[in-house]
């Protein structure tokens, strides 16, 4: 009964704070439907009680109330959705926000409140000092190292606190190398998938999958995100998606979707794994079943360090945590002011902002709804940096890639908010690498020279930001795993009457019967059908084919590009698209005729 009552206060400590999170930053957070679809009928009373008793914890606080869909309604809400035997839907409501960015508007508000705040920067080692008294060591500071420029500093305090996520064993260490580990870090995956996978505005949760752990599929910045894993893992600054959970995930969702749409290991535009630091028993291996609570503690030392918790509860967290500091180390301070303190961005903020800044600054549509979703009422600093397109629409702001509404006055702007490299840009002032890795790949340069200007980066610090923010979406952002399923030790599964296809389409471009294609192939081609495709496009187009990275594409790996298609571990392929597309407008032109002339000129 004890265990249930402590549920019962995590829950309604969690809603109440997702109360406040949506209230304190309404650009960054908001309301979602998440339905659960039910494919047995005593599965329908079950869960709705469930979800009723979620509505009932929450109170006036509850977003909005759950409600029961029939079939019929399930399937016009979602219909992507798997029909077979589904029995009708549960719809309940939770909170998304845009995580990187919540985080970055805690830090600036905190240091508009006074907060100093250090990007970048690591713990050697604590500082102690003997209490008179006692004869005891107190923790009294920490020597700190500035990671970019390897400048070392001791910070004095009279109290230091450990809130360092999957590394708080880490630093307790520093402070007794004998204390027992109270953390258990678990991996969890994530991917991202196109938009079409799901409807604009509802998400999927499926309480039960094939080994019990809970998967869902949410839109997400006109993506869709699927996830997640739970996995025990080691600690690392640098965590890997591994293809088993890519490929897990991939399955879990076909379960749910209709037959009609085909789930492809290709359509993975990224994937990522975070480390959730799990409050654990040292001596459990199940970070399955580990409630996501949190704990506060104070060592003999006077450290004191909270660990666990969730992302929710991360003001009434830091609450208690200073509370309990203040009670150990003797401190004055006043009442806690968080619940309702409006974060950076929320002033000013309307759903309505957008037009202003389409109308007051010539913005696209879509890029004044993103600057608003991402800034607020500071969107209007953004758009005062924006460059002039020269365009007659739009007036201002220039696009990193076409598909994505991120634009170059957003860069700049990321260097007023502590970005400091290439990645803090693509990954944690804005979205991009989260959302499609090759969007990101293609931005990067035009990062990097907007960067290296206005920060006077040598062409080596230039180079070396383009090296480590590439290597990071190669291994931590999935780009490798996409970029391998295409290798030389491919598979060719295709059958004869496919192969004779895809036999006579190369030979179109390879006129000559070399056995292997070049850019001057392919543009000569394309000069035929009048299709105008710049040098470097071409270059970049035809090396994501080109295995053995000799400057041409072989007929052996066109086919190995095929068969990848087919299996769906690609998708998108631009070269297939291309000859393809040309294929086909060189057969519908076929030779010209003078019938109708009757042979004259």
């Amino acid at each position: 009964m004890q265990l249930d009552y402590e549920q019962y206060m995590m829950v309604k400590e969690a809603l109440h704070e997702r109360a406040n999170l949506l209230e304190i930053a309404p650009h960054l957070s908001a309301p979602l439907p998440i339905m659960l679809p039910v494919y047995k009928w005593w599965q329908l009373p079950y869960y709705w009680a469930g979800i009723k008793m979620y509505d009932v914890v929450a109170g006036i606080q509850c977003l909005k109330s759950s409600y029961v869909l029939s079939k019929t309604k399930a399937l016009e809400l979602f219909p992507m959705l798997k029909k077979d035997k589904l029995v009708g839907a549960i719809v309940y409501y939770d909170g998304q926000h845009n995580d990187a960015r919540m985080n970055l508007a805690i830090g600036l508000t905190a240091a508009r409140y006074g907060a100093a705040v250090a990007n970048y920067t690591e713990v050697v080692h604590l500082l102690k000092t003997k209490d008179t008294q006692t004869g005891k060591e107190k923790v009294c500071g920490a020597h700190c190292r500035d990671v970019i420029t390897g400048k070392e500093f001791d910070v004095k305090a009279k109290v230091v606190i450990n809130a360092t996520g999957p590394f708080t064993d880490s630093l307790r260490k520093m402070d007794n190398q004998e204390t027992q580990n109270i953390c258990q870090p678990s991996a969890g995956v994530h991917i991202v998938i196109p938009g079409y996978y799901s409807p604009d505005n509802m998400g999927l949760l499926d309480p039960a999958t094939s080994d019990g752990r809970v998967i869902f599929f949410l839109p997400w910045e006109k993506m869709t995100i699927a996830g997640t894993t739970d996995t025990p893992t080691n600690v690392t600054a640098h965590p890997i998606p591994g293809e088993d959970d890519i490929n897990f995930i991939l399955n879990e969702v076909r379960n749910y979707l209709s037959p009609d749409v085909v789930v492809r290991r290709g359509d993975v535009l990224a994937a990522w794994s975070g480390i959730r630091p799990l409050v654990t028993d040292p001596n459990s291996k199940d970070t399955q079943s580990i409630c996501r609570n949190h704990i506060v503690s104070i060592s003999d030392s006077g450290l004191v360090t909270i660990a666990g918790g969730k992302w929710t509860t991360y003001r009434s967290m830091a609450e208690e945590t200073l509370d309990a500091a203040v009670k150990a180390h003797g401190l004055s301070a006043e009442t806690c002011k968080t619940v309702g303190l409006m974060l950076e961005g929320a002033k000013g903020w309307t759903p309505t902002l957008y037009i202003r800044l389409v109308q007051d600054y010539g913005l696209e549509n879509e890029v004044a709804q993103h600057l608003a979703a991402t800034y607020g009422g500071k969107a209007f600093d953004v758009a005062k940096i924006a460059q002039v397109t020269g365009q007659r629409w739009p007036i201002v702001g220039k696009r990193l890639v076409s598909e994505f509404p991120y634009i170059e006055a957003e860069v700049l702007y990321a260097i007023k908010e502590y970005a400091c490299t290439a990645i803090d840009v693509i990954a944690r002032r804005t979205r991009l690498g989260f959302l499609n890795v090759q969007a990101a790949d293609e931005a990067l340069p035009r990062i990097v020279q907007i960067m290296g200007k206005e920060l006077d980066w040598s062409q080596e610090r230039r180079t070396a930001e383009l090296e480590a923010a590439r290597k990071f979406l190669y291994h931590e952002m999935g780009y490798r795993s996409r970029s391998e399923q295409l290798t030389k030790t491919s598979e060719i599964n295709l059958d004869y009457q496919e192969v004779v296809r895809y036999k006579k389409r190369f030979h179109k471009f390879d006129k000559e019967s070399k056995g292997f294609i070049t850019t001057v192939d392919v543009q000569q081609v394309l000069d035929s059908i009048n299709v105008q495709i710049d040098e470097n496009s071409l270059h970049e187009i035809l090396n994501e084919v080109d295995l053995n990275k000799n400057g041409q594409v072989e007929i052996d790996e066109f086919l190995q590009l095929m068969s990848a298609v087919k299996k769906g571990q690609v998708s998108d392929s631009r070269l297939a698209i291309l000859m393809k597309s040309a294929e086909e407008t060189l057969d519908e032109r076929g030779p010209v005729t003078v019938d109708r002339s009757g042979g004259g000129v």
